[in-house]
C-alpha cells in the first residue's frame, strides 16, 4: 500500500514540485494550501507524513505543528518543515515545536525525498 504525505504550502508552485518529486517514488500525495485545510484533512484519510511551510494564510504552520503534536491520535506522526524562514531562531521553534526535520527553500528535491525516506519504508 502506498504511504501517504499530506503537503501543507501556499505555493502552487511547491506543492507542485514537491508532489512530482515523492509521487516518482511511488508516494501519494495530499496537498493543502494552509494549515487549516490540513488539520481538516487530517481525520479523512490514514497520513503517513506531513510536509509543511511555515509561513501560511489561516494557520501557520507553527500553529499546524502544534496542533498535530498536541492531538494523541497524531502524535507521532512524522513532520518535515520546508520554509523559506532560514534563521537559527525559525530552525528551533520549528524543531521545538516538534517537527522532525527543518529543510530550508530553495531545496534540492532529492534531499527532500531523503528526508521522507528517513521516516518511511
Amino acid at each position: 500500500m502506498k504511504k501517504v504525505i499530506l503537503i501543507a504550502d501556499d505555493s502552487p508552485t511547491i506543492r507542485k514540485f514537491v508532489s512530482v518529486a515523492l509521487s516518482v517514488k511511488g508516494y501519494e500525495i495530499i496537498s493543502c494550501s494552509d494549515g487549516m485545510e490540513a488539520i481538516e484533512k487530517l481525520p479523512t484519510q490514514k497520513i503517513d507524513l506531513i510536509i509543511t511551510d511555515l509561513n501560511m494564510p489561516n494557520i501557520d504552520g507553527f500553529e499546524l505543528i502544534s496542533s498535530i503534536r498536541n492531538n494523541s491520535a497524531y502524535r507521532e506522526l512524522p513532520i518535515i518543515v520546508l520554509s523559506s524562514l532560514g534563521a537559527t531562531e525559525d530552525l528551533q521553534k520549528g524543531l521545538e515545536c516538534g517537527a522532525n526535520s527543518y529543510l530550508i527553500k530553495p531545496f534540492d528535491p532529492k534531499r527532500v525525498v531523503y528526508e521522507v525516506s528517513k521516516y518511511l519504508n
